[in-house]
């Protein structure tokens, strides 16, 4: 992996490969650019171009105590894009990426960006509100905040059982998978995975969502244990305009790293569309 060195002297890590059309992948809570490596090596040997970066706190960039927030995370983003010079991109966001790439076009625009892809993404808003009755109670994220904080490596073991819907009556487990997750979990800062919590779950992306003004796809399991698809993608797609959502029947929240093969083959579709 490289680093390009942010303006406040941060340093991202990233993997840059293959030539052709750019595709960024931006990742989950609280895992790193390689949970995309299937994705990686399928659209590289497909003839394009792919991206994947370390948001700060998380792999192998680095851990400053203080910016941990969606802002900079946006803000990272775009310098990334930057100075890569990427033009006519397709953004690709699981979960908290997926609120990372709407803020990046919130707070940036859209203007090298080709298209967008969202799955099981959190926007618009996470959080359990008066107005967002489909909302998860905050109690549940004070809950994950002190399993972060005090019990962290058990914790995200004991998180990928309903991550990946490894809970659900039948489901075959998969080891390695669980084994990935947590050290990658383990391999960022204790300090920007908590502070990530409350960027996932109490921001409201709408405002950032109408900006969207390029192809969308918003993909989501309608058993997404971590991110309900009633407060997540089903509103998102009604938010962007001329958004297209295609829902994973029994599909979790890992749908990408379970469902390979369909979520490749769906995602390569809509870039060539």
């Amino acid at each position: 992996m490289t680093h390009i060195t942010t303006k406040d002297g941060t340093k991202i890590a990233y993997k840059d490969w293959g030539a052709g059309q750019p595709i960024l992948f931006s990742h989950g809570w609280p895992l790193a650019g390689d949970a995309w490596d299937a994705q990686m090596l399928f659209f590289g040997q497909n003839g394009y171009r792919v991206i994947a970066h370390d948001r700060r706190g998380h792999g192998k960039s680095d851990q400053p105590w203080n910016g941990n927030t969606m802002d900079q995370y946006a803000d990272d983003l775009a310098e990334l894009i930057e100075k890569l010079d990427l033009n006519n991109v397709v953004l690709v966001g699981h979960s908290t990426g997926g609120g990372e790439v709407a803020h990046y076009i919130g707070r940036h625009g859209s203007k090298r960006v080709a298209k967008v892809v969202l799955v099981g993404a959190v926007p618009p808003l996470m959080l359990k509100t008066d107005a967002n009755p489909e909302g998860t109670p905050l109690s549940v994220f004070d809950e994950i905040r002190k399993g972060t904080a005090i019990n962290r490596s058990q914790f995200f073991r004991d998180l990928t059982m309903p991550f990946y819907g490894f809970n659900r009556s039948g489901a075959k487990v998969n080891d390695g998978l669980r084994e990935s997750f947590w050290l990658m979990g383990m391999q960022g800062g204790i300090k920007g995975e908590y502070d990530c919590i409350h960027e996932f779950s109490e921001v409201d992306y709408t405002a950032d969502l109408k900006k969207i003004d390029k192809p969308t796809l918003v993909i989501h399991g309608d058993d997404d244990q971590i991110v309900p698809i009633a407060a997540a993608g089903e509103k998102t797609a009604k938010i962007v305009k001329g958004a297209q959502l295609k829902v994973y029947k029994g599909g979790c929240h890992g749908l990408a790293q379970v469902d390979v093969a369909t979520f490749n083959a769906d995602v390569l579709a809509f870039i060539r569309a």
